[in-house]
């Protein structure tokens, strides 16, 4: 890391606990399903409704804080979101039907969707060039870990009288450190200069950057401003009504969309369900999650080191390329004919490994650089939106799928649209690495 950046990584790592947060409520309801299950005696596609009614909230949020962070600035939206966060997290602990439970699930997938745009947006903002694919990758680092510790969480808490109750309770611990951390946060320069408070935006900008570089920085700040106020008025309707912008769009939406409909999450959030069918049982089906939320950590602090160095479509092809190939092994592992069952957990740990060095963190990098400021919490809103209806689409449909079909099936649906997402990164996507943020 360059030491003349420093500020710049401690507040990028203050923030990216917003992502830390995104993580371990993801991955916290994999560890309840053994126990909710019988509990609430759910079926196959209650468990589906149960599950992935969260990214109904996620959707709201996503498209909410985009537009609440235009008017209160990046900072004081990071705190609602932790404050959200802590109060569903208790309320769904102590849920005594399906129907709170679900409410509370919905309420917090809300500050969820705000995490997932506002950690990686605060970040690109504050982050120069040079190290902002490094930076903004901070945060999916800080997902996985918290994919990491919910997991854990999750083996550990399995042994006591209510489980799956203190599982849901423990994300509101994270959050609380999430808040007092966003105490010491600086506001988005960028944001305060885009809002006409030039003064205040260059007091903060010197807080980040050595002395040397905040006027030149500072100056482009405020001459981008000027060129995006003459080319749009940074309005939804400017997304839809000029060409360029909404070419922009649908790429990230795509691009969206497809880090979900991977496999990945499937595999993340319904590890149990999988390895189920090799004849686990639930404490090895949980303690399995930990070495794949392991191996999910290390392979992202191998994008970090790699995002900026290879730039980010090329990541984005050799990894979905690479997924597609893993899941259709994993999928013939199933079968029990040509690949041994026994190599199933080695096909998923390297699959995982793959999407968390590629697919999961670039996603986000591309997101939040392809759009010109004026219209970024707009592009990153409308995009994350749709990658939250991907995701509630594949985490309700997969418990569905993996009952009616094969594995084999399930898996071989996935292999395929990984590789037209290959096909599209390949002939579509533009290198985002130099683009102006």
């Amino acid at each position: 890391m360059n030491t003349k950046y420093k500020k710049v990584f401690v507040y990028s790592l203050i923030a990216s606990l917003g992502g830390l947060l995104f993580g371990f409520d993801i991955a916290i309801f994999s560890g309840t399903i053994p126990f909710i299950a019988p509990f609430f005696n759910l079926a196959p596609d209650e468990l589906g409704w149960v599950a992935s009614c969260l990214y109904v909230g996620c959707i709201v949020g996503s498209i909410s804080f985009g537009k609440i962070t235009q008017y209160l600035g990046r900072r004081p939206s990071l705190i609602l979101v932790s404050i959200i966060f802590i109060i569903s997290s208790i309320m769904m602990g102590i849920a005594d039907t399906v129907t709170e439970l679900i409410i509370w699930r919905i309420i917090a997938g809300f500050s969820v969707g705000g995490a997932s745009i506002l950690s990686p947006l605060y970040i690109a903002e504050i982050s120069p060039m040079q190290v902002r694919g490094k930076m903004v990758t901070i945060n999916q680092l800080a997902i996985v870990i918290g994919i990491l510790l919910a997991y854990m969480s999750n083996y550990f808490l399995s042994h006591l009288t209510h489980n799956w109750r203190l599982m849901f309770i423990s994300g509101s611990l994270p959050a609380i450190l999430f808040i007092i951390g966003a105490i010491f946060l600086p506001e988005s320069p960028k944001w305060l200069i885009y809002r006409g408070k030039k003064e205040k935006g260059l007091r903060e900008l010197t807080k980040m950057l050595p002395q040397a570089e905040v006027e030149d920085e500072f100056n482009a700040m405020v001459n981008r401003r000027v060129e995006d106020n003459t080319t749009n008025k940074g309005s939804i309707s400017t997304l839809f009504s000029n060409k360029a912008y909404l070419l922009l769009l649908i790429i990230a939406i795509v691009i969206a969309v497809f880090q979900q409909i991977s496999g990945a999450n499937a595999v993340l959030f319904y590890a149990p369900i999988i390895f189920e069918k090799v004849g686990m049982n639930v404490n090895s089906q949980l303690l399995i999650q930990i070495l794949i939320g392991s191996v999910n950590l290390i392979f992202t602090l191998v994008a970090l080191r790699l995002v900026d160095q290879v730039g980010r479509k090329r990541l984005m092809v050799v990894g979905s390329g690479l997924m597609a190939i893993l899941l259709l092994l994993i999928g013939l592992s199933f079968q029990g004919q040509f690949i041994s069952q026994q190599l199933v957990s080695v096909f998923v740990l390297l699959f995982i490994g793959t999407y968390a060095a590629t697919l999961a963190p670039v996603t986000w990098v591309i997101i939040s650089e392809i759009f010109p400021i004026s219209i970024r919490e707009q592009g990153m809103g409308i995009a994350s939106a749709f990658l939250w209806i991907a995701c509630f689409g594949i985490t309700y449909l997969f418990p569905v799928m993996i009952d009616r079909l094969s594995t084999f099936q399930t898996f071989l649906i996935f292999s395929g649209l990984c590789t037209i997402f290959f096909v599209f990164l390949l002939t579509v996507v533009s290198e985002t690495k130099n683009n102006k943020v």
